[in-house]
């Protein structure tokens, strides 16, 4: 995989940038995936301002406020990597609260957040409203291969010694399950932006990630 280095600040710059010239006046729904320890998070609420600057409002959901009830998704215990893998996340939630009503022929109107996972119990928030031409930014694990519907998907890839140095103690019983992610997904074929983020602070990005190839891919496909 060639890569080209690039600072934190330009690659936020340069994806807002691609972001904000995204043909067309429907929402631009975009994905930041990646493991925890790669902080797709803070990449998503970085690109939230300089977007806003550029003219398109925007709107941060996180899929970690879209899990399953505890009694689903603790069912067979608190630490099975493959049930992390495939039933922590209300994929249906996150298509019917989120993707969907901004996607062709959709009403913009957006529940935010779904489930409090900590005190497993639905979150009290009013649907929001985004209006056509604005940008939605999601970001969670696990994301990739799910079918989910967006314009643009940025993978945020860790090397396995990386992923295992940066997760802390109480959570490296997930890495199997980002092991078989890796096997069965394969999120840097799958994304269509992709960051190595082995050093947070010198990220470097694919080269080639803006091309036509590049633009065609989407998740799951």
């Amino acid at each position: 995989m060639r890569a080209r280095p690039i600072s934190r600040q330009a690659l936020v710059e340069e994806l807002a940038g691609a972001i904000a010239a995204w043909p067309g006046d429907d929402w631009v729904r975009v994905v930041v995936d990646g493991a925890p320890a790669a902080a797709p998070g803070e990449l998503a609420d970085l690109l939230a301002a300089p977007l806003r600057v550029r003219g398109r409002q925007v709107l941060r959901v996180s899929a970690a406020d879209f899990l399953r009830p505890a009694s689903l998704r603790l069912e067979h215990g608190r630490t099975d990597p493959d049930v992390f893998y495939d039933d922590w996340l209300d994929v249906k939630g996150l298509l019917r609260e989120v993707l969907e009503p901004l996607g062709p022929g959709g009403s913009g109107r957006v529940l935010p957040k779904l489930w409090d996972s900590r005190i497993d119990r639905a979150h009290r928030l009013p649907y929001e409203r985004l209006a056509p031409g604005g940008v939605l930014l999601l970001d969670g694990t696990l994301l990739l291969g799910r079918g989910l519907p967006v314009e643009l998907s940025v993978h945020l890839w860790l090397s396995a010694a990386a992923l295992e140095r940066r997760t802390p103690d109480d959570e490296l019983w997930r890495l199997p399950a980002y092991a078989r992610y890796e096997r069965e997904v394969r999120p840097a074929d799958t994304a269509d932006v992709l960051v190595r983020a082995d050093h947070p602070e010198r990220p470097a990005m694919r080269e080639g990630d803006w091309n036509g190839d590049a633009r065609r891919r989407r998740l799951g496909r």
